[in-house]
């Protein structure tokens, strides 16, 4: 930065030139994808705005990124080169920067370059979860290097499309592949599920809470289309049945209206009891058709 201090009269016209200066040219991300963009931005200081800029993007090995032109405002310049699809693992990218009026040039920092990354088999190790169940979520990866840092984002899938972000977790590429646990818990209120009847009121369908992950290179996210496959969400009920006086009513036949419309029946233990596992989330009614009202 140029030295602002002086001193002059105050009863008198002064005059002072304000050196122009290229504060920084830098990349906005740590790596670069063949096919993808790559954002930059250019900061200077005391070139006015209007200041027109030349902008040239290259790689150590000799790909040619294009040239862009613009203007300086707010003494900023934003942009972003189109990345070729046939960029070498290894090489390095970089920009030159001129203000021709300025008399101002300079060189960007350089950032690793990568051909275009892949994401296939995107899998969970289960198709149902429990709450507490630790699931496994693994994918193979191409075109990045091995011990780079992704993220795996876990959606909430919504049949409109409004998914919504449950948790964003960081993993390393190792081997061309990614592995990470994840346990599964539900923190919503099972009883806010609107029931397969009340769904049909609206034209729909009971839609129990199911899960998709998606995988983040750089802002590039593959596994948006659920390649993953929905994880479902399991839940279970426990049903005990006494009498006035507290003495567990044996064997009682039930049936189980479940919110997705299924009926289930069956007889609780000699203690009264029964555990259903593996049913779908919400709200739920159960009747005992062969006991007498007057003794429950």
């Amino acid at each position: 930065m140029p030295d602002l201090k002086f001193n002059v009269a105050t009863d008198e016209d002064n005059e002072i030139e304000l050196e122009s200066q290229l504060i920084y040219a830098i990349w906005r991300q740590g790596a670069a994808y063949g096919a993808q963009t790559a954002k930059f931005e250019i900061s200077t200081t005391f070139v006015g705005n209007g200041a027109k800029i030349k902008i040239k993007g290259k790689s150590e090995n000799g790909k040619k990124l294009g040239k862009i032109k613009g203007v300086i405002n707010n003494n900023k310049f934003v942009g972003e080169f189109e990345i070729p699809d046939d960029i070498e693992l290894g090489d390095e990218i970089y920009f030159e920067v001129k203000l021709p009026k300025n008399g101002l040039s300079g060189e960007s920092n350089r950032i690793p370059a990568f051909p275009p990354a892949g994401v296939t088999n995107l899998q969970w190790s289960a198709e149902e979860a429990r709450r507490g169940d630790t699931l496994i979520l693994s994918a193979d990866v191409s075109g990045v290097r091995n011990g780079t840092e992704i993220k795996i984002i876990i959606y909430e899938y919504d049949q409109d499309s409004a998914h919504d972000k449950i948790v964003e977790i960081p993993t390393m590429v190792s081997d061309n592949r990614i592995e990470l646990s994840w346990e599964y818990e539900y923190h919503e209120d099972t009883d806010e599920i609107p029931t397969e009847e009340e769904m049909e009121r609206y034209g729909g369908s009971y839609n129990p809470p199911e899960y998709f992950f998606v995988v983040d290179i750089e802002g590039q996210q593959f596994g948006k289309e659920q390649e993953s496959g929905l994880l479902n969400f399991k839940d279970w009920i426990e049903i005990r049945l006494h009498d006035a006086e507290d003495t567990p009513i044996a064997n009682a036949r039930y049936i189980l209206y479940l919110p997705d419309g299924q009926e289930k029946e069956g007889n609780l233990d000699g203690d009264g009891f029964v555990r259903e596992d593996g049913i779908p989330p919400g709200r739920y009614s159960v009747e005992f058709p062969d006991i007498d009202e007057n003794r429950s």
